[in-house]
């Protein structure tokens, strides 16, 4: 069984979707189906290009009239459903692609087709070019989505607008001014489903990126709301507290003044690529009343070209007592992985409190 994402795509999945397309369609040709789908280079497609070239292959079954070819879609996923098919991965998500690729120009039997799709798989992806288009009255809609009785309807308006989604396009207009979208944040900041509040949350920190002064703003007049509202806007502040954003700390009660720091140590000044590096420090709060620690570390990694480049990692967040001394051991791994490519040589190491970076240490990564 591989274990590469992309093969979610598989003989396997297109046979299963091929005895629904039956169902649905029953003029539809399964040799010739498979056919297209396994043409000479599907093997090389990566994750995107196999869900894209699904919803090009299935156009060719579809009508040529897109409102037609939409409600085949509806159809298609009713017959999923009422086979207990229901999407395990993102497999599903070329339906969605398909009315982004065919509909761009039927804006409201896309907005039909969006609003019944993304109750089967999200269509955050799928919206974006409709936002690009049709900015005031896509923002309009996904402000109506906000109100949707179906907690997925609702976070498509959140997720959907998201001015820097990963692995989706950006949306420059709201990276430049997210004011269009606070209506739709505002709305669902006390949603009953928290995946819809998580993805508030997430389109905050987007917005924090480009706008923190935005998104400070909002923290303080959303604070205090409810327990659940406190949660949102503090996994919303994650990348402002990470920079150490002096006034985001101190919304959120971090205090380093009068703290410690002493015995910070490598333990492992040589560290052998798929080993760990190892490390301690201490902490002390001289002040008469516990404080509030944010704690970090920053590891400066060794680029091919030479230089360093720092990646913050968390350790904790925690009250300290007064006059009391903490212990800190970590470990940090250098285990081979497919999302990094490590280079020997001299790097660094920090401790970091409430954003504030200190005392950085060498130590050498070997073979």
């Amino acid at each position: 069984m591989s274990n590469l994402f992309k093969d979610i795509y598989s003989q396997e999945f297109y046979d299963q979707l091929s005895e629904i397309m039956l169902v649905t369609i029953p003029s539809f040709d399964k040799e010739a189906f498979t056919q297209l789908i396994f043409n000479d280079n599907f093997i090389h497609y990566e994750l995107k290009e196999r869900m894209t070239h699904t919803a090009k292959v299935l156009h060719h079954f579809l009508s040529d009239d897109f409102e037609e070819a939409a409600e085949t879609i509806k159809q298609f996923i009713e017959n999923l459903r009422a086979a207990g098919i229901n999407e395990k991965s993102i497999e599903f998500m070329f339906f969605p692609e398909y009315i982004s690729m065919y509909g761009i120009d039927h804006y409201e039997e896309s907005i039909s087709a969006f609003e019944f799709v993304t109750q089967f798989t999200s269509c955050e992806f799928a919206v974006r070019p409709y936002i690009l288009k049709y900015k005031e009255k896509m923002l309009a809609q996904m402000v109506l989505w906000s109100k949707h009785p179906s907690n997925k309807v609702r976070r498509l308006a959140s997720e959907g607008s998201r001015p820097r989604l990963p692995w989706a396009m950006a949306l420059p207009s709201l990276k430049k001014n997210p004011m269009p979208i606070f209506t739709i944040l505002d709305t669902l900041k006390n949603d009953s489903c928290e995946v819809v509040r998580r993805s508030v949350a997430n389109n905050l920190n987007d917005i924090s990126k480009d706008n923190p002064d935005f998104v400070i703003e909002t923290v303080e007049k959303w604070q205090g709301c409810t327990k659940e509202t406190d949660a949102l806007i503090k996994h919303a502040s994650r990348t402002l507290l990470k920079q150490g954003e002096p006034k985001t700390l101190q919304l959120f009660g971090f205090d380093s003044k009068n703290i410690m720091l002493s015995n910070f140590d490598i333990l492992t000044p040589n560290v052998k690529i798929g080993d760990a590096l190892e490390f301690s420090f201490s902490l002390t709060n001289q002040n008469k009343t516990c404080k509030k620690l944010r704690l970090e570390y920053g590891l400066y990694y060794k680029k091919n070209n030479g230089d360093l480049s720092r990646k913050v990692f968390k350790i904790s967040e925690r009250e300290i007592e007064p006059n009391k001394v903490y212990k800190i051991n970590r470990k940090q791994s250098f285990k081979l992985i497919t999302t990094r490519k490590f280079h020997t040589g001299i790097h660094q190491l920090s401790i970091i409190i409430n954003g504030q970076e200190s005392q950085i240490k060498n130590f050498k990564l070997v073979r």
